[in-house]
């Protein structure tokens, strides 16, 4: 990848949305009435928004363009069609399930294969996928390799399943046990790390071996696709879409949530490639909770958009931008001196949250703890990707269950800041270093049982 001061965007700002700063005292109100919660900040009082990278998209002229051409006829629009021959060209499956976003299509895909008791393999489920899961009284089973949960560690594919470990678990039990394997590319929970080829390779192998379907999760595909082609030199003369065709090769279907690299504001789909029974059984549950098989609970102006945006968010010079833009962040951090994941995701830049802020316990958030600091020091609203999203109480003993890492993820949304934002966070984490042994954890006052830290409320300690 050229270094980022060698070239400049591959784009023109065509219009642009005003975002204030409220000021420190203000802030401070703020959060304490949003019971120390961001999710629960409104948008117009927050300065840089790094929530998520989910929706967040600034649509090209092109899509915009592609809205106008919106057919909403109730069955059988044409953009249905124009997003059809999309996946069939780029991810190369022939049945099409549209839906509103991707945890929709995750919930599909469970009602169709998972039941009480069962365990669902994946290489790192992310928040909704695990939520899913334990909706339908099952239990998620993350094997990611070792390097994966290390963030000083420089491996190239830290989004790898383990295959020694994949291969035992398929053989402890059998598909009324154990139906699906889920491969996350990248891999969110971990910092945005890609899988190899070589590893799908060889998943697909034994999903194959051992008769389990496995699908990929691919809200991020097309950054992995990048990262396989900087990191894999079999792989360097190929185009992103013939990377893209080989690793959807390997498995049998995939949900993707299109407001990550589809470029747009809203929608997502289940894909099958071959399995005309899978599918038929899927726009069953989708007709019912989402819509006919030809929207998905989309606008025909939506399928149109995420159409175009699969082609856009596949080009290597957009691809080179997005990329470079979250490394600029992430090495500016780390010449801070600021723990992070290491090497650098696709997405976004995940913070340590217990290197941080090593003086307070996991047990009192100290991830969740920066996210309140950083809105506090400068109006940037971050998430916790750690204790709270994926630690859980045990039903059984009504003890917490920690995660192995309490990470704050700085999501950087596609096409919408510039540099110059990205060195406003960096200052405030410059500030906040400056006097984090003053600050203090938190304690958790509500939760829901799933998902809790979407709506969950805290006190300071």
């Amino acid at each position: 990848m050229r270094s980022r001061d060698s070239y400049a965007e591959p784009f023109r700002i065509k219009m642009i949305e005003p975002i204030r700063q409220k000021d420190r005292k203000s802030r401070d109100l703020l959060i304490d009435k949003a019971h120390y919660n961001v999710f629960n900040l409104k948008a117009e009082d927050v300065y840089i928004d790094l929530l998520t990278d989910s929706g967040t998209n600034a649509m090209s002229a092109n899509q915009w363009a592609g809205m106008m051409l919106g057919d909403e006829s109730y069955a059988g629009c044409a953009n249905f069609y124009h997003l059809q021959d999309a996946i069939l060209d780029i991810i190369g499956y022939k049945y099409v399930v549209p839906t509103h976003q991707g945890r929709a299509a995750e919930n599909i895909l469970m009602s169709m294969f998972v039941g009480e008791k069962q365990t669902v393999l994946g290489n790192m489920h992310f928040d909704t996928t695990e939520g899913h899961i334990r909706l339908r009284k099952a239990e998620p089973l993350n094997l990611i390799i070792d390097e994966g949960i290390m963030p000083d560690t420089n491996h190239p594919f830290k989004g790898n399943i383990n295959l020694v470990k994949l291969e035992k678990e398929l053989k402890k039990r059998g598909p009324e046990q154990m139906p699906l394997l889920i491969m996350t590319v990248t891999s969110n929970s971990n910092g945005g790390q890609p899988v190899s080829m070589e590893n799908m390779r060889e998943a697909s192998a034994l999903a194959k071996k051992y008769g389990r379907p496995l699908i990929i999760d691919c809200a991020r595909f097309a950054e992995n696709c990048y990262f396989i082609k900087q990191r894999d030199e079999a792989y360097r003369d190929k185009s992103i879409r013939e990377i893209a065709r080989e690793l959807f090769s390997y498995a049998d279907g995939c949900t993707m949530s299109s407001k990550k690299d589809a470029l747009v504001n809203i929608g997502g789909f289940l894909a099958f490639k071959d399995n005309e029974e899978w599918y038929e059984k899927a726009v069953q549950i989708q007709i019912c909770y989402e819509g006919f098989r030809t929207y998905g609970g989309l606008a025909g102006r939506d399928l149109e958009a995420l159409a175009r945006g699969l082609y856009e968010g596949t080009e290597e010079d957009y691809l080179e931008d997005r990329i470079g833009q979250v490394s600029y962040l992430g090495q500016k951090l780390i010449e801070a001196g600021v723990p992070i994941m290491k090497p650098i995701g696709g997405h976004g830049v995940f913070v340590d949250g217990k290197s941080f802020l090593p003086h307070i316990p996991q047990a009192h958030l100290p991830a969740q703890a920066l996210v309140v600091e950083l809105y506090r020091e400068a109006g940037i609203r971050t998430i916790e990707l750690g204790t709270c999203a994926f630690g859980y109480v045990d039903p059984e003993t009504g003890q917490e269950v920690y995660p192995t890492q309490d990470l704050v993820r700085l999501a950087v949304p596609r096409r919408a800041y510039t540099d110059r934002h990205m060195d406003i966070v960096v200052r405030a984490f410059e500030k906040i270093a400056a006097r984090k042994d003053r600050i203090c954890g938190l304690e958790i006052t509500y939760q829901a049982e799933i998902l809790r830290h979407f709506t969950a409320r805290y006190k300071l300690l």
